[in-house]
């Protein structure tokens, strides 16, 4: 073992794997990183304050970690993240309501409208190349038209 590993305390490893994986989780986010990070957090000052032994620590932040990851779902069932634009990276659901140009005729319920500067498959009701439509739903790739 390195002999500065070895000299190091354990309240300032228990803080230093908190603040590790805080930054994990801003790294990759999952919300989940940071409860046991908060745990490690809050038993090296709990260490730092009562020096125990390992076996103790190790006993505290399973438990800590545990009421952290409990509590943290808890709050998130009772408190949604709501987003603010919810179709956000869903192009196809951002189309809904949007008047469309038929390129391709829609025959036997299959054919293609304009999107911008592309087309893209539209499913519906019969309608000649040209006739407006309007996106009613999206089912994958595929708008969902009806006559508009």
């Amino acid at each position: 073992m390195p002999e500065w590993l070895a000299d190091l305390e354990p309240h300032w490893a228990w803080l230093s794997l908190g603040v590790l994986l805080a930054a994990a989780e801003i790294v990759a986010p999952g919300f989940f990183l940071i409860w046991i990070g908060a745990a490690a957090i809050v038993t090296g000052v709990v260490v730092w304050i009562l020096p125990f032994g390992v076996p103790l620590q190790l006993g505290i932040f399973a438990i800590l970690s545990f009421v952290a990851l409990y509590g943290g779902r808890r709050w998130l069932r009772a408190n949604p993240i709501t987003s603010s634009d919810p179709h956000l990276n869903q192009r196809a659901g951002r189309l809904v309501g949007e008047v469309l140009t038929v390129t391709k005729a829609i025959e036997d319920g299959r054919g293609r409208a304009k999107v911008g500067d592309g087309e893209w498959p539209v499913r519906g009701p019969d309608a000649a190349e040209g006739a407006k439509v309007r996106v009613v739903s999206a089912d994958g790739g595929v708008l969902v038209v009806e006559p508009a």
